[in-house]
């Protein structure tokens, strides 16, 4: 069969007029700029070229071509120019709704890792956390963000301002455990009503998570509850986080444990400030309030997940 050559020497036989056009019922197909017949003439049948005008002997060699980098990044350039768009015209908006969002984002990090009731669930027990901070802010008329999730971080809310003192600090942070423990709570009663173990292993998660919270070291709430209690007993949650750390080395764990060395650090040096000094003085009777919220719902907490644990192969 003709090479290229040979179909580009048909062409050009045909355009001249040398060779007749083909007869009904065969086709003619384009490529490129020009067009060739389905079956290529042979180039044995065509004799000495040299005996053909000029026109007919166009010859293009065939040559391997390098890779298109131009092409490449004009097919890339497209979808780009386009995300570019998008967030250009609606990015304020995505960062109105940065809590839906981001609860999106992490419910379609859980639901990959364990299903569709370990994601949904699990991202409903942070929610109900986190509003049980945001309501005590807003009693406490303190600028207070919608939820943000952080894909196997939780969830978090900022303030635009503090609290005013450790005692109401240590009411802003034991609000989440609190709610998000009755939520657990609610949780495992529907379990039990229905025999539904996947609804006891999630309450059992949520148990678990609320009282990792109450570990009493800053970040966690726990830390901003003992506040109220004795600062010294951060020293005692920083040492074992430090040791569940070495025990079970974690990422997370690993930079909660940075986070807390950095805040520790830092309420340590202003330790001496009068309004540090002012802002950690507790009544014996507040002080009492939180010592049993908080001890208590940790012995709660315990309690739950023995009742909810669930064995691995249920």
């Amino acid at each position: 069969m003709a090479i290229r050559t040979g179909r580009r020497f048909a062409r050009a036989g045909y355009e001249a007029g040398h060779v007749p056009e083909p007869e009904s019922g065969e086709d003619w197909i384009g490529r490129g700029s020009w067009t060739v017949a389905v079956e290529p003439i042979p180039v044995g049948t065509m004799g000495d070229m040299e005996q053909y005008p000029q026109e007919w002997r166009q010859y293009e060699p065939i040559q391997p071509k390098g890779f298109d980098w131009r092409g490449l990044f004009r097919r890339l350039w497209a979808p780009i120019a386009a995300i570019g768009a998008f967030l250009a015209k609606f990015g304020v908006v995505l960062l109105k709704f940065k809590f839906l969002f981001s609860m999106f984002v992490s419910a379609a990090v859980y639901v990959w890792i364990g299903g569709w009731w370990f994601g949904i669930g699990l991202v409903v027990l942070l929610f109900v956390h986190e509003m049980g901070h945001v309501l005590e802010a807003k009693r406490q008329g303190l600028p207070v963000s919608a939820p943000l999730f952080v894909p196997f971080m939780g969830a978090l809310i900022t303030l635009r301002e503090m609290p005013h003192n450790a005692w109401r600090e240590a009411k802003l942070a034991i609000a989440g455990p609190l709610l998000g423990s009755a939520a657990a709570l609610a949780i495992y009663a529907v379990g039990v009503a229905y025999h539904s173990n996947s609804l006891r292993a999630l309450a059992f998660l949520g148990f678990f998570i609320n009282l990792f919270n109450l570990l009493p070291v800053v970040p966690l709430d726990g830390g901003r509850v003992t506040a109220a209690l004795h600062p010294a007993l951060w020293l005692v949650g920083f040492l074992a986080l430090l040791g569940l750390v070495i025990w079970k080395p974690n990422p997370i764990l690993i930079i909660i444990l940075l986070f807390s060395a950095s805040e520790l650090w830092r309420r340590w040096k202003m330790r001496r400030h009068p309004e540090m000094q002012e802002y950690y003085r507790v009544e014996p009777r507040q002080r009492l309030i939180i010592g049993v919220l908080y001890f208590g719902l940790a012995i709660l907490l315990v309690l739950g997940m023995h009742a909810t644990h669930v064995p691995r192969n249920f």
